[in-house]
C-alpha cells in the first residue's frame, strides 16, 4: 500500500494525523479527522479503521508518556479500569466483525450532543477536584469495559467519554480527567489494534507514517492541556463532540 499511495499524499496524512493527535490529546476526536482522510485515500473501511487504531495509538502513548512524566497520572488509581478496558475493546474489536454497527450509529449523535451539553453547563468542569460519586472498582467495570467495547465496536469521541466520565464519576478535574483518558484510550487502543493485527486488517506502513504526526501532534496538545488547563479544554472538547455529532448523523 505504501508504494501505491503516493509522497504527496502520505505527507498529507502525516499532516492530518499530527493535527488529530494535538486535538486528541486535548479533548478526543481525533478520529473524526484521520479516519476520513484513510478512506479518501483509498483504503477499505475496515482497513481504515484498522489503520486508524496503529496511528492512534502512537498519540496517545505520546500524550501519555507525558502527562506521567509531569506528574498528572497516577496508574494506582485506574489499574482495574485499565484491565477492564481492554477486555472490553478487545470483545467489541472482534464483535465488530460480525454484529451490524447501525444501532450504535443512531446513538452516537445523541451521546456527543449531551457531552457538549455537559461541557458548557456543568460547573464541575473546572480546575478543580469535586465529589466522588462512585467507587473506583464501579467506575472500572461501568467505564472501563462499556467505553471501553464501544471503541473497539466502533470509535469516534472514545476519549471525550473517558473524560467527561472522569469528571462526572470520579470528581476529577478536567486537566486530571484529560491525562488519566489518555491512560485508557491508549489501553482501548492498543487492545483493539493487537486484534485487527490478529485478522491482518492493518497496514503498518501508512499507519507508522502517520503515526509519526501523531506523536508530535499529542505532544504538543498534552503540553498546552498542562499550561491552559479547563480554559482549553472546555472550548475544544465542546466543539469536538458538536463536530462528531453533526458528522456521524450525516453520515448516517
Amino acid at each position: 500500500m505504501l508504494d501505491v499511495l503516493s509522497f504527496e499524499v502520505l505527507a498529507l496524512l502525516c499532516l492530518v494525523a499530527g493535527l488529530a493527535g494535538f486535538v486528541d490529546a486535548i479533548a478526543g476526536g481525533g478520529g473524526l479527522l484521520t479516519i476520513p482522510a484513510l478512506i479518501w485515500a483509498g483504503l477499505p473501511p475496515v482497513q481504515a479503521l484498522a489503520t486508524n487504531k496503529l496511528q492512534g495509538t502512537f498519540g496517545t502513548l505520546s500524550s501519555s508518556i507525558t502527562f506521567f512524566r509531569m506528574g498528572r497520572i497516577q496508574l494506582r488509581e485506574i489499574s482495574l479500569a485499565v484491565v477492564l478496558t481492554f477486555i472490553g475493546s478487545a470483545t467489541g474489536t472482534v464483535l465488530v466483525q460480525y454484529l451490524p454497527a447501525g444501532f450504535l450509529v443512531n446513538m452516537i449523535p445523541w451521546l456527543l450532543v449531551l457531552v457538549a451539553i455537559y461541557t458548557v453547563f456543568s460547573p464541575r468542569m473546572g480546575d478543580e477536584d469535586r465529589h466522588q460519586r462512585i467507587g473506583r472498582a464501579s467506575f472500572a467495570f461501568v467505564v472501563g469495559f462499556s467505553v471501553g467495547f464501544y471503541d473497539g465496536f466502533f470509535g469516534p469521541g472514545t476519549g471525550s467519554f473517558f473524560g467527561i466520565a472522569f469528571v462526572a464519576l470520579l470528581g476529577y478535574n478536567l486537566t486530571r480527567a484529560t491525562a488519566h483518558a489518555k491512560v485508557l484510550n491508549l489501553t482501548s487502543n492498543a487492545a483493539s489494534l493487537l486484534f485487527f493485527a490478529l485478522g491482518g486488517k492493518v497496514l503498518w506502513s501508512v499507519g507508522l507514517v502517520m503515526g509519526a504526526g501523531q506523536m508530535l501532534g499529542a505532544w504538543l496538545g498534552s503540553h498546552m492541556v498542562i499550561r491552559n488547563g479547563s480554559r482549553i479544554v472546555r472550548p475544544i472538547l465542546f466543539i469536538v463532540s458538536v463536530a462528531m455529532a453533526i458528522k456521524v448523523y450525516v453520515s448516517s
